[in-house]
């Protein structure tokens, strides 16, 4: 159903600016209102939905289909009769919208390379590049179909999966980005940007790992730590710490208890503020007990925070 949609929404876009040219009889325009109106209602789309937004608008494919179909070129080769002018044309398109994107004009700079690709489909360059102005824009779904795009054509584009890798690193989507940013190292050993980038993700992808649950210490080797384990054993025969403990598994420590300062007080069980305040209590404990351990652990969690990354230049 989400095709019919977007197929939908290209429609009621493609009939939108029909009503903006100006170029209507008052009955013409008000037949189109309806119309949109009708599709809106049918497909359950609204005109402000970008998430279902393509890449090209409608009058760019039906130009791509009726180029690909006609009998001047041939079945197997839509390439080969572009023409001269139309390739000139398209690369002058394609130099206004790089100069859009030094600018950071996004949305001119994806009309730019939409009318290149309109008139050269076979060029991988063009969506390569829109995919970077769409990324711009926030639009990672649109990007990831344009870098599709452009290594359909161009199976050996390193910047296409470089690009890929950084809108599905946009999309949460890390371990996806991470075989992109591999196939583009394969093509480009030498690029720092997609080592960089990698690393990011990779570290993205670490961060959702079950020890990352843990804020980033490892249990099993903190549980196998005889430091960590005899100064654990050694709090648990603190006479202070078993109360506290006690307090803590009945729900006996309050927010502020009943006669206020933060002492512990009688609160209901499971009471989160309670056990955050007997948790501190705890810590402070173990910090007395043996504070290198503790900033030995507070430096194991500090190293595995992931570091702010490079974004690929368009």
């Amino acid at each position: 159903m989400t095709d019919n949609k977007r197929l939908a929404f290209s429609i009621i876009r493609f009939l939108h600016e029909q009503l903006q040219s100006g170029d209507l009889s008052s009955g013409a325009q008000e037949s189109l209102e309806v119309a949109v109106q009708c599709l809106e209602t049918a497909f359950e789309v609204s005109a402000d939905d970008q998430s279902l937004a393509v890449p090209l608008t409608l009058p760019e494919i039906f130009a791509s289909a009726a180029r690909q179909t006609s009998p001047s070129q041939g079945n197997n080769n839509n390439s080969v009769d572009v023409g001269e002018e139309r390739r000139t044309e398209a690369e002058r398109l394609k130099t206004d919208g790089n100069d859009q994107m030094k600018v950071e004009n996004y949305a001119a700079a994806v009309e730019f390379y939409s009318k290149a690709i309109s008139l050269n489909t076979q060029n991988a360059v063009y969506y390569c590049n829109r995919a970077a102005a769409l990324s711009k824009l926030g639009n990672y779904a649109g990007a990831v179909q344009d870098c599709e795009r452009a290594i359909a054509i161009d199976p050996n584009y390193s910047k296409a999966y470089g690009r890929m890798g950084l809108a599905l690193a946009s999309l949460n989507r890390h371990a996806e980005a991470v075989t992109f940013y591999k196939k583009a190292l394969e093509l480009d050993p030498d690029n720092d940007t997609y080592k960089s980038n990698m690393k990011i993700a990779e570290d993205k992808m670490d961060a959702t790992s079950p020890m990352a649950a843990t804020g980033g210490v490892d249990l099993a080797g903190l549980l196998s730590n005889p430091g960590f384990m005899n100064m654990a054993s050694s709090l648990m025969t603190n006479p202070q710490v078993q109360q506290m403990m006690s307090g803590m598994m009945s729900g006996a420590y309050g927010a502020g208890g009943a006669g206020g300062g933060g002492a512990p007080g009688p609160a209901p069980a499971g009471d989160l503020s309670g056990l955050i305040q007997a948790g501190q209590q705890f810590a402070q404990q173990m910090q007395q007990q043996n504070p290198e351990l503790i900033e030995q652990l507070r430096s194991q969690i500090r190293n595995r925070a992931p570091s702010a990354g490079n974004e690929e230049q368009p």
